[in-house]
């Protein structure tokens, strides 16, 4: 049985790793953002007796060599991994971001497809390398979307449902194939976690439907408007 270490968040990706438990991947760690009774991630692990790990704990045992696994799986993970812990796995690490590939890197993808009235979205598998969203890409699995009706919210729901799906593909494949085929990539865009912040701010050239659409995500900061600081 492939020993499995999953990093993940939120509700998906407690769905996620629930999935993988009852497929027979050997899940020897959670790593999680945190260990709150809030946490669904979290819960899950503890449903099944789980070994849960924080970060700082998961690079601790790392370093000492207690924690053994073939594949790790950052669904949505929000921390960025370096070597020598990427080439550690011999099955690799396998990324899934919620955007399509390389064209939306980095944070905010949901916003700049609104913003951009972008006719596609996606959401994507790749192997991770010490980049942010860089490494080489195994499948994008792209739709159509009404950019003039989303919310940040909706899209978000919408894209997570694709990608669980895509998850169940990917590490069914793994169990058959091993290590799959993928493509480097280049282009696209990164947009930082500041740089989404400041696009918040309306300003007066801007659709303001689409600005608020855009950073719907209760219970998150929405996008404002500054009048006299």
């Amino acid at each position: 049985m492939n020993k499995l270490l999953f990093m993940g968040r939120k509700s998906y990706g407690a769905e996620a790793l629930e999935w993988c438990i009852e497929n027979g991947w050997d899940v020897v760690a959670v790593v999680t953002d945190d260990h709150q009774e809030s946490s669904p991630t979290a819960n899950t692990a503890r449903k099944f007796g789980l070994n849960l790990l924080d970060y700082d704990s998961f690079i601790e045992d790392i370093d000492s060599s207690s924690l053994k696994f073939d594949l790790i799986v950052s669904y949505v993970y929000w921390k960025i991994l370096k070597k020598p812990l990427i080439q550690a796995p011999r099955l690799g690490i396998l990324n899934f971001h919620p955007a399509p590939l390389p064209d939306l890197r980095g944070v905010g993808g949901f916003n700049l497809a609104i913003l951009e009235n972008h006719k596609t979205f996606g959401v994507t598998v790749h192997y991770m390398d010490e980049g942010i969203d860089t490494g080489p890409v195994i499948e994008v699995d792209r739709f159509t979307i009404d950019a003039k009706s989303e919310t940040a919210q909706s899209l978000e729901r919408k894209s997570h449902k694709r990608m669980v799906e895509l998850f169940k593909k990917t590490l069914n494949r793994v169990k058959k194939e091993g290590i799959l085929p993928s493509e480097n990539m280049t282009g696209g865009r990164h947009l930082s976690r500041q740089e989404m912040e400041e696009l918040k701010n309306i300003q007066p050239e801007d659709d303001v439907d689409a600005k608020i659409r855009a950073f719907w995500f209760p219970p998150y900061d929405g996008a404002y408007v500054e009048i006299n600081g």
